[in-house]
């Protein structure tokens, strides 16, 4: 296993979180003290930003809203800019527990990308219906495109070292379910080796999650459309980082 360099920035890409996002910043520098926090306002229109600053974290405010895949591809940059080695994904809703974030980073010492996975076997997560079935054809595949046992592509919770930065600082994608499906597809096809971590899920800390069947059969069309695109794209080579 090789040395993890601890130059750490964990990115919390965020949208109108003004509730919880101070909550989440504080929570991830009492986990992880040596690590830096950048918050990206994407293109909030309440105190998201003015919030987060107030509790210790970088702010990166986006003119207008991209959408995860954007903010964080903007979150890559900053960390290739500033010569970070480790990229760690965290919502600003409060569910991502920061108590995973050093085993998350641990992993990285023999793979490229750690996912943060809420159906292997740790917490209560879970989900029903058509956004079940999705997420379960969705593992089945991307285990056989990524060479490794995954339960869980769809996850938001994950942790890249150097060559996932080089790769996604320039190619992370910024459509719909790309920071998950297509993002692992482009790794997985650029020869990143990829690895998952069982995580518990915690309560959101503000919001509530949407549940309403006819969204989750429309996000089943959706995941597997995201998914045949992403296959249908030329495979990326890594930059040296």
């Amino acid at each position: 296993m090789r040395q993890v360099d601890l130059s750490v920035l964990v990115v919390v890409p965020a949208l109108n979180e003004q509730d919880s996002v101070a909550d989440v910043v504080r929570d991830v520098k009492a986990a992880l003290p040596e690590a830096d926090c950048l918050v990206v306002d994407d293109g909030s229109t309440d105190l998201t930003g003015a919030r987060a600053r107030t509790a210790g974290a970088k702010v990166l405010t986006l003119p207008y809203n991209l959408g995860v895949g954007g903010a964080m591809r903007a979150g890559f940059r900053f960390a290739r800019q500033h010569g970070y080695a480790v990229v760690v994904q965290v919502d600003a809703d409060g569910q991502h527990d920061p108590a995973a974030l050093a085993e998350l980073i641990a992993g990285l010492g023999d793979s490229d990308l750690m996912i943060g996975a809420r159906f292997a076997g740790r917490g209560d997560y879970g989900v029903r219906g058509p956004r079940r079935w999705a997420m379960k054809l969705l593992a089945l595949i991307m285990t056989r495109v990524a060479h490794t046992p995954l339960t869980d592509v769809t996850s938001g919770f994950k942790a890249a070292g150097p060559r996932a930065i080089a790769l996604f600082a320039d190619n992370f994608p910024a459509e719909y379910l790309g920071d998950t499906i297509e993002a692992l597809v482009i790794a997985a096809r650029a020869g990143l080796t990829i690895r998952q971590l069982p995580v518990s899920m915690r309560v959101r800390q503000a919001g509530s999650p949407s549940h309403h069947p006819f969204k989750a059969a429309v996000y089943l069309l959706r995941a597997c459309a995201a998914f045949g695109l992403a296959m249908l794209r030329p495979r990326v080579e890594v930059k040296a980082a």
